[in-house]
Formats: structure tokens, C-alpha cells, sequence
């Protein structure tokens, strides 16, 4: 059995696809196990993914990089995301944030950090999230104060990609304290090499260990006027118009996982026997692959409209928060699914069946964790 077939993606995107499919079973495929278990950073698969072009998609031509669409760019995620999640996702954050400096920033603020990303000779990164705050954009604590020589920015940021690998990143931070508080953040670029700016990984992950995380500490950390991002008191709103396109991606993220959830689980039930029979006769193991496969089916076909109509703006807060939590909650449903009917099996750490089985659960937090989803589903229907 091989999911993620070509049917609903548009013709643009199938070179895409078919590029990455072909470089997830050369260069991920085989070093999957061996990246999980060791927890390393995979810079060696990076360098081929740039080698192949397919890294910094969302970098447009104009700036040196491919210039993806949303449906590329969802081509792409699910058919890597199939293959291991850690190493995709360390694919994706290589560029991370660079679409808030193309779509907000000035052309000196391209030339300068996007040129460098999409040549391959820097990484980026997106510092949202805190200690203490996810899902709460408007609840963020790192301030950015403006000072004669610039902003300076205090706080912490956690769970942030390449937050000791970066070479720059894109920070969230709060400018104003006025009764609108969404209209009291700001974003700004930050290098990594800048005093004031400390960051460690986070403690070992049981999920997507080859991707890392870091906790960062910015302690009086001088920014230059010049590094703030479109208008001041705009970050809420652009990071929400960022996390749109963002979301439906991560919903491509949940297909890629239980694409290989049942694949796996299919392999396994063909090829083992129980009670002198292969276990894909027994009826309750049919119906438990039934319900996985349809409800894959219809996640992704959830998934592609979302892109469709994101790539539109046509209601794309609700579409994009529908399909990343239909998505991921389908990747979850399938993994236990496929760990059940692994039996004893599942729980050895050799099987690729107990690594999807972590990965899942990342997920549905990511991006907005799913509850917030569900939120935004109820207010923005109609």
C-alpha cells in the first residue's frame, strides 16, 4: 500500500512532489531510526535537501529562492513528513519566519536576510512562544523598548527551531501596554551572534528528536531601529495572517505521519500470522484499517480545500484551523490504531510504527494547539 497519491494536487505541484518523495526515500528514509535514536541534528540531510532545492521554498524568486506556492509547499511537507518528522520539520525550519520579512519587511530588509537563507549560507528561525505562554499571543511578557540606539529586548522565548543553530530570527515582542492589546506587538530580526542573546536546547524530546528546539534568554539585547518588521504595533495581526498558510501545512504534516502509520500498520497485519492465519483475515483488524484509511482519505481531501481557499483568502482563518485540526487528530487516531495491531511489537523502540506513534503527538500542539483551533472554527463560522 502507497497513500499520498498524486489525484488532488494540482499539476503545478506534482514536480514538487515527486522531488521529494524520490529524496525521502534516498537521503531520509535510511537514516530515520538513527537520527531518532540519537537525537542529533541532521545537518548532513539538510545539505542535501538545499543541494536539491528543496529548502527555503517559501522564499520567493526575487530574493534567489524557489518561490513554492501553498500547494507546492504542501506537496512537499507530506510526502517528507512520511518519512520521518523530525528531519522534516528540520528541513521546514530552515527557513522558518523568512515569509513575515518577504511579505512585511522592505527590500534592504530582504536583501539583507532573505538572500542569504535561500543561497543556503544562513538559517532562520520564528521565537514566539515563552516559558509560560503558547497559544496566547496576546499574553506574550518579552518586551522590546525603543531606545536612542534602537530596541532592547528582555525575556525569554521557548521551543523555538534553530534557536542555537539560526543565524537570525524573527522575535515576537511587546512594544506598547495600551487596552487593545493585540495592537501591542511587534516582530523584529534578531542575530543570533548579538549580546544580550543566549540560547540552549531544550531537554531531549520523545517525538521529532531530530529536530532541535531551544529555551532563549534576552537579556538587554540591543536590536537596531532598522530590524523591526513592518509597523509597529502590527505583529499580532501579521503573525496571524503568517500561522493561516502556516496551519494548513501542519495539517500536511498529520497527513505525512498517518500516511506512514498506515502503511505500516498494513505491511505488518499482511505479513504475520495468528491462529494459522495471516492477521489481515480477521474482520476486526479489516474494519480497524477501514476506519484509518477513510478518515485519512477525507482529512486530506479537508486539507487541500483549505489550501485552496487560504490561497484565495476566502475565509482562510477558518479553513486553515479546520484542516490542521482534522489533520493532525486523524495522524493521532491513526498511529494508536497502528500500534494496536503491531500488539507487543509496538512498543519496541526499532519499530517505525513507535516513532510515528511519538511524533503525532506533536502536532496537534504546534501551530496553535487544537483546542485554539477549535475556537477559531466556532467564531469565524457562519
Amino acid at each position: 500500500m502507497e497513500l499520498l497519491d498524486e489525484s488532488v494536487v494540482p499539476d503545478r505541484a506534482r514536480d514538487v512532489k515527486r522531488r521529494a518523495r524520490e529524496f525521502a526515500a534516498e537521503h531520509i528514509e535510511p537514516v530515520a531510526a538513527d537520527y531518532h535514536a540519537s537525537g542529533e541534528y541532521p545537518w548532513d540531510v539538510l545539505e542535501a535537501g538545499m543541494d536539491a532545492g528543496l529548502v527555503a521554498g517559501n522564499i520567493g524568486e526575487a530574493w534567489g529562492g524557489p518561490g513554492f506556492d501553498l500547494a507546492q509547499r504542501l506537496a512537499l511537507a507530506e510526502e517528507l513528513y512520511r518519512a520521518d518528522a523530525g528531519i522534516a520539520l528540520t528541513l521546514q525550519l530552515a527557513s522558518f519566519g523568512c515569509d513575515l520579512v518577504e511579505t512585511h519587511g522592505t527590500d534592504a530588509q530582504r536583501e539583507r536576510w532573505l538572500e542569504p537563507v535561500a543561497a543556503h549560507e544562513a538559517i532562520s528561525g520564528l521565537a514566539v512562544s515563552e516559558p509560560d505562554t503558547g497559544s496566547d499571543m496576546a499574553g506574550m511578557t518579552t518586551t522590546a523598548d525603543e531606545t536612542d540606539d534602537g530596541w532592547l529586548l528582555n525575556g525569554e522565548k521557548y521551543w523555538v527551531g534553530n534557536a542555537v543553530e539560526a543565524d537570525w530570527l524573527t522575535v515576537y515582542a511587546k512594544t506598547d501596554d495600551g487596552d487593545e492589546a493585540h495592537r501591542n506587538y511587534s516582530l523584529f530580526v534578531v542575530d543570533t551572534d548579538s549580546t544580550g542573546y543566549h540560547a540552549e536546547h531544550i531537554p531531549e524530546k520523545i517525538g521529532m528528536r531530530a529536530s532541535k528546539q531551544g529555551h532563549i534568554v534576552f537579556d538587554d539585547c540591543l536590536v537596531p531601529a532598522e530590524n523591526l518588521i513592518g509597523t509597529r504595533g502590527r505583529g499580532f495581526r501579521m503573525l496571524a495572517d503568517f500561522f493561516n498558510k502556516g496551519r494548513v501545512i501542519v495539517g500536511s504534516h498529520g497527513l505525512g505521519l498517518a500516511a506512514a502509520a498506515i502503511e505500516e500498520a498494513w505491511s505488518f497485519v499482511h505479513d504475520r500470522e495468528a491462529f494459522g492465519r495471516r492477521v489481515s483475515e480477521f474482520q476486526a483488524v479489516q474494519h480497524t484499517l477501514a476506519d484509518s484509511r477513510t478518515e485519512f482519505e477525507a482529512a486530506r481531501a479537508l486539507t487541500w480545500r483549505a489550501a485552496e481557499q487560504v490561497a484565495a483568502d476566502d475565509d482562510p482563518g477558518l479553513w486553515a484551523a479546520m484542516a490542521k485540526l482534522n489533520a493532525t487528530e486523524v495522524a493521532v487516531d491513526c498511529a494508536e490504531r497502528g500500534m494496536q495491531l503491531h500488539g507487543g511489537r509496538s512498543i519496541l523502540a526499532e519499530n517505525r510504527i513507535s516513532r510515528v506513534y511519538r511524533d503525532v503527538r506533536i502536532p496537534v500542539i504546534y501551530e496553535g494547539a487544537n483546542e485554539i483551533q477549535r475556537d477559531l472554527v466556532y467564531r469565524q463560522s457562519r
